[in-house]
């Protein structure tokens, strides 16, 4: 459902993203992880079309993202980490928005919109309006919005940002349960044990490559210890620095 080919992101001299080739499958999990400025951002914003690859091709729901848009959007959602809503519309105003962008009947609109603010603790705030809502309602706004059009392919950055507990534990829930449905899940995150706890495959960015792919067991093992995933993450970050450092010269 998500077939990246030898992406590649540059900016000027800076190579942010450098050749990237991952395949993920239809209903399958996957997450993200990586340091600050390994690429992941960049990464997702060429998948979801938001800016065009130097080299190579992203393909989403059997489209490429930048030679068939709209048949690839119309199969996919988006949600960043700071998500923009329209602060002047309410939430049940912006899910009917978002109804008529894909143009889902009015009546299912109505339907799923009121099921999806039920699993996601919104009925008090569906008529306040957005400008006055924190951050962590704001996010579960956009979540919900975003399946609204039931996609076949969900990419979401930074997700429990902003979320307690209790809402964090119903957005990975309601996540991992359409991802049993068949919904492909491509999560970014800074969190290694929401990566462990819900992927099923874990891949990890580092300086724009894709230096390890798998799950979590396999990475541990890629790493050359049975460790915690988060020493295993450490160590393969670490070593994929050391090895793309020059070596030093030799005085004559």
């Amino acid at each position: 459902m998500i077939e990246l080919r030898g992406l590649v992101k540059t900016f000027g001299d800076l190579r942010a993203v450098d050749g990237i080739d991952l395949t993920i499958g239809q209903g399958e999990f996957f997450a993200v992880l990586g340091p600050n400025a390994a690429g992941k951002t960049t990464t997702i914003k060429m998948m979801v079309g938001l800016i065009k690859p130097t080299e190579g091709s992203a393909v989403v729901a059997g489209y490429d993202i930048q030679q068939s848009p709209l048949d690839a959007r119309k199969r996919l959602a988006y949600v960043p980490d700071f998500p923009f809503l329209y602060d002047k519309l309410t939430p049940l105003e912006f899910m009917q928005f978002t109804g008529q962008l894909f143009n889902i009947d009015p009546d299912k609109v109505r339907h799923q919109g009121a099921e999806l603010a039920r699993r996601f603790h919104l009925d008090a705030f569906l008529n306040k309006s957005i400008e006055g809502l924190s951050h962590g309602t704001r996010q579960r706004v956009a979540i919900a919005s975003a399946l609204l059009h039931d996609p076949e392919v969900f990419v979401i950055d930074e997700p429990m940002v902003g979320l307690d507990p209790q809402h964090a534990r119903i957005v990975k829930d309601i996540l991992k349960e359409r991802s049993g449905q068949g919904m492909t899940v491509f999560l970014s995150t800074h969190q290694l044990s929401v990566a462990e706890e819900l992927a099923d495959r874990i891949g990890i960015i580092h300086q724009g490559r894709l230096v390890a792919v798998g799950t979590a067991r396999e990475l541990r093992d890629q790493s050359g210890r049975d460790e915690a995933l988060e020493s295993s993450f450490l160590r393969l970050t670490t070593e994929s620095t050391e090895s793309s450092e020059p070596e030093p010269t030799q005085p004559a």
